[in-house]
């Protein structure tokens, strides 16, 4: 909205658009639309998607043509919710938005792209409103203090900064809660001396209990569990921390993280530190069984575990591309070799045939077997880093690889030329 912006520069040249507002409760959404069509002297028609169907819409379409027909007034038809309309309504504003029949402004807290119908944003434009910030919610409350007519000017109230600051802080970014809280805050105000005193006993009353803003399922629900678990990834026990006790403090369902927290431990530190799993494990069922808050706090501890743990997603990215192939394979069979024989029938049917017991084979390794189906060429699915145990593990593996190059069986199972056994050999 500041100078020389195109939604500013729209508004004062009479040159309005449909557009799609999106940002927390209380930032101003509504009044920013009633405010567009005060200044461009637009007709106002405002229908919820909580509770509005097709014939609301409809009704407010009639509406708005029966203004351009008697004062030739454009109308701004503003929808509140409007993420709570399905794909059918949403796609009943289209005709009318692009004919010019209304200027749609709707407003909405979830993310457009996953809410809104493709057709509807091609045709909006999508503005960002942030919380805002302490001292603007401090500014609203004295305005509401000061303000004869609307706000509190006229009850004669002492408040100090201080407690503002506390009820701003609470607010957490929504200027209509602030409001709210100040309006509490005043009919539980003490009369001294013709006035009326805010004090810090009355403050802290109102505030007893109150939760930030957290919407669970919605948008910064997702962002904030989306910020946990970058932040472990990332290796940052001081971020994670934050996150974590931000979800805590808005009434996130610890075992909800806990159990997100078991997939950062399979997916970013995997086999690098294989104690990550189960110290995961451990946090989740001393959630289960504890509580609050004493299973906060093993959940605490795992995540610092988790983002201070050598990371690895070797794990995560074999398992994706092994499913990856197996999608895109036919079902082949178990070879013959891999299969059981617990009845006469299967073993003359070759069930189980040449089959390895690894016990049996020199350094408990049967070098040269093939696991994978006579059609599918190996595949080397799992890499892992050169981060923590999966330095070891590498190391093994790259060795076991080598005495399968060397061994004869590998060239058997390419040449079908069966290598020549001793006794010091394997048993089939």
């Amino acid at each position: 909205m500041g100078e020389g912006k195109p939604l500013r520069e729209a508004i004062l040249r009479q040159q309005l658009h449909s557009m799609i507002l999106w940002g927390p409760p209380g930032v101003g959404k509504t009044s920013l639309a009633k405010m567009i069509a005060e200044i461009t002297d637009a007709h106002f028609e405002t229908i919820s998607a909580v509770l509005a169907g097709v014939k609301d819409i409809r009704a407010a379409v009639a509406m708005a043509e029966q203004q351009q027909i008697q004062s030739g007034r454009k109308t701004i038809l503003f929808v509140d919710e409007v993420h709570r309309f399905n794909k059918a309504q949403q796609d009943a504003f289209l005709p009318y938005v692009e004919d010019g029949t209304v200027i749609f402004i709707g407003a909405t807290t979830e993310n457009p792209s996953f809410s809104l119908n493709n057709a509807l944003l091609s045709r909006s434009r999508v503005y960002v409103l942030r919380g805002l910030s302490q001292e603007q919610l401090k500014a609203m409350a004295r305005q509401a203090l000061e303000d004869n007519e609307r706000g509190l000017g006229d009850s004669d109230i002492d408040i100090d900064e201080q407690l503002l600051d506390m009820l701003a802080l609470a607010a957490d970014g929504d200027g209509r809660k602030v409001l709210n809280l100040l309006e509490i805050a005043n009919d539980l105000a003490e009369e001294q001396n013709g006035q009326r005193l805010i004090s810090k006993s009355v403050v802290e009353e109102v505030l007893a209990g109150d939760v930030r803003r957290f919407d669970r399922g919605g948008d910064l629900f997702y962002e904030q569990i989306s910020a946990l678990h970058k932040s472990v990834r990332g290796s940052s026990p001081d971020g994670a921390l934050y996150w974590f006790c931000r979800m805590i403090d808005g009434g996130c369902d610890p075992l909800y993280i806990a159990r997100r927290v078991v997939r950062m431990a399979s997916e970013d530190i995997g086999n690098a530190d294989p104690r990550g799993l189960q110290l995961a494990l451990n946090a989740w069922e001393t959630q289960e069984r504890l509580g609050s808050p004493e299973g906060e706090l093993a959940i605490a501890q795992a995540i610092i575990y988790l983002a201070a743990a050598p990371k690895s997603n070797a794990v995560y990215n074999a398992f994706n591309s092994a499913m990856a192939d197996i999608k895109a394979q036919p079902s082949h069979d178990v070879p013959l070799h891999l299969r059981n024989a617990p009845t006469e029938l299967m073993k003359s049917m070759d069930f189980g045939a040449e089959y390895r017991y690894s016990h049996n084979e020199e350094g408990g390794y049967a070098a040269g077997e093939c696991y994978f189906p006579e059609d599918l060429e190996p595949r080397d699915y799992y890499q892992p880093v050169d981060r923590g145990l999966e330095i070891r593990i590498r190391e093994k593996l790259e060795h076991l690889k080598q005495l399968d190059r060397q061994s004869p069986w590998q060239r058997y199972r390419e040449t079908d030329s069966k290598p020549d056994t001793d006794s010091s050999e394997s048993e089939q």
